[in-house]
C-alpha cells in the first residue's frame, strides 16, 4: 500500500545532468520529510539531501553542495533530485525515503529516521 518509487537513472558523462523523480503511493508527502541516499559499490549507504515538511527546510551533504537540488511538487506527489555537474564518485544507487514529522520537525541525514524506502535507480557517471 505504501510505496516510494525512484526514476530517472541512467548513464551520463562527468559534468552532465540527471532529475531523479520519487513518487509516492498510499500516502502524501504531507505528514514526512523526504531524504535521498546513495550507496556505492563498497560503500556505506549515505545521505544526500533532504526536504523538511515542516517549512520546506534543505540538507545537503558536503560533496553535492551547489550541484544538487531538491524540489518537491505537491500536486504530483513527488520529491525531485535535479543533479548537475555530475562526477565519477557520484555514481551510486540513489533511493528516496521518507520521515515522519513526529519523530523530529526538520529532516536529518540519519538512516535509522527513515522508515519507507524505494527500491532504487542506478546511475552512472562514466566517459
Amino acid at each position: 500500500q505504501v510505496q516510494l518509487v525512484e526514476s530517472g537513472g541512467g548513464l551520463v558523462q562527468p559534468g552532465g545532468s540527471l532529475r531523479l523523480s520519487c513518487a509516492a503511493s498510499g500516502f502524501t508527502f504531507d505528514y514526512y520529510h523526504v531524504g535521498w541516499f546513495r550507496q556505492a559499490p563498497g560503500k556505506e549507504r549515505e545521505g544526500v539531501s533532504c526536504i523538511s515538511v515542516s517549512d520546506g527546510s534543505t540538507y545537503y551533504t558536503d560533496s553535492v553542495k551547489g550541484r544538487f537540488t531538491i524540489s518537491k511538487d505537491n500536486t504530483k506527489n513527488t520529491v525531485y533530485l535535479q543533479m548537475n555537474s555530475l562526477k565519477p564518485e557520484d555514481t551510486a544507487v540513489y533511493y528516496c525515503a521518507t520521515s515522519p514529522i513526529y519523530m523530529r520537525k526538520y529532516c536529518s541525514s540519519i538512516l535509522s529516521e527513515y522508515d519507507y524506502w524505494g527500491r532504487g535507480t542506478q546511475v552512472t557517471v562514466s566517459s
